[in-house]
């Protein structure tokens, strides 16, 4: 045989091996993580803030620090009327096509009318034609809202069933913020985290433990699932990870129970790091085993009076902080919890769709080619 056969009969064996090495070269960077030097330059995606000022601080910011974000509307007294948020988040969007995304939501004023459903309904149909990705149930159905004879509507509540076959039906999330971080009933000086302590000292109204003559914690996850079960077509987001937070051991057993729904992470971060300071091992391997259904998030929050300047540096060193504990192997101080983790170190592939492949997913329908355990 002459040379040049010998190569023409050895070239399909050769790009084959080719082939191999760039895949094993591929899986290797995957697994070797990232690092702090790569923030900067790897795409994010925040999916859960809350852009509830005209100056554009948070949207510069994570221009800045290479994130998309989510900006959802919530029916909360602390927040400016829904019209305005509304009007803030179809703003954003359109200065920022591609970047920024809103999640639209609905007031409970009338419920108990036989027009609520149907008028809810097209309310949240408006919404997504404006460019709503997804709709947001907030913690006041549960632990605030009362019907017409002073009975408190849970949210398994039949006469929801019409709103959630409607958002069904368009094709997006629900997010549900339903009940709080199980430290909420408790007393003060026995909650797990100082950022719980602090806002629940501030909003004694949604301290639970004051409050007993209210559903429990067990009843509120309870009433949550139930809506699963009823609905099982119904995609469905737990916010602030379906307050399940305190156990990656509850979470598993709920992602199990519920194939259709994610959870994201916002403002739990710190319960996460104290559960892996007892068990780092067992933390790492929720992630990834969950690595295709949790989505990361902050719960920033852009009021009308905060400082643009002082927001914007808060909102770097969250991020960065919690690139460094997810990213990286880095131990680093984290005053929530008196404690100073080390850093969970997930693989790359993890990392991308924890941090943006994911909610582009859920919220935009991409797909990635990527695959996934979980």
């Amino acid at each position: 045989m002459s040379i040049i056969a010998c190569r023409r009969a050895a070239a399909p064996a050769l790009a084959a091996l080719a082939l191999l090495g760039c895949a094993m070269g591929d899986r290797g960077a995957a697994d070797r993580g990232y690092t702090m030097a790569d923030f900067a330059s790897v795409p994010k995606f925040d999916a859960h803030v809350h852009a509830n000022s005209a100056d554009p601080a948070l949207i510069d910011q994570a221009k800045a620090d290479g994130f998309a974000l989510l900006t959802i509307n919530v029916d909360y007294p602390d927040f400016p009327p829904l019209a305005e948020q509304a009007r803030l988040a179809r703003r954003f969007a359109a200065a920022a096509p591609g970047r920024i995304h809103f999640a639209t939501t609905f007031p409970m004023q009338g419920w108990g009318d036989p027009q609520w459903p149907e008028r809810t309904s097209a309310a949240i149909a408006g919404a997504v034609s404006e460019g709503a990705v997804a709709v947001k149930v907030w913690k006041n159905v549960g632990m605030e809202f009362r019907d017409r004879s002073g009975r408190l509507v849970m949210v398994d509540d039949e006469g929801f069933r019409p709103v959630w076959q409607a958002i069904e039906r368009l094709g997006i999330p629900l997010i549900g913020h339903q009940g709080e971080p199980r430290n909420c009933w408790l007393p003060l000086d026995r909650m797990t985290t100082a950022n719980d302590r602090a806002y629940f000292a501030a909003h004694p109204q949604y301290h639970m433990y004051l409050h007993p003559e209210l559903p429990g914690y067990e009843a509120q996850m309870a009433a949550r699932d139930r809506l699963l079960r009823r609905n099982p077509g119904l995609r469905f987001v737990g916010a602030h990870m379906a307050s399940l937070e305190w156990s990656v051991d509850r979470l598993a057993a709920f992602l199990d129970a519920n194939p259709q729904a994610t959870i994201d992470l916002a403002a739990r971060m710190a319960q996460v790091q104290h559960q892996s300071v007892r068990d780092h091992a067992k933390v790492r391997e929720f992630f990834i085993r969950y690595q295709d259904r949790i989505l990361y998030g902050t719960d920033l929050t852009h009021g009308p009076g905060d400082d643009p300047a002082a927001f914007r540096e808060n909102a770097h060193r969250v991020w960065l902080s919690d690139w460094r504990y997810l990213a990286t192997g880095e131990a680093q101080r984290i005053d929530n919890i008196d404690a100073s983790p080390r850093g969970l170190a997930l693989p790359r592939g993890v990392i991308d769709k924890i941090y943006r492949l994911n909610a582009r997913r859920v919220f935009l329908g991409e797909r990635s080619q990527r695959g996934g355990r979980g």
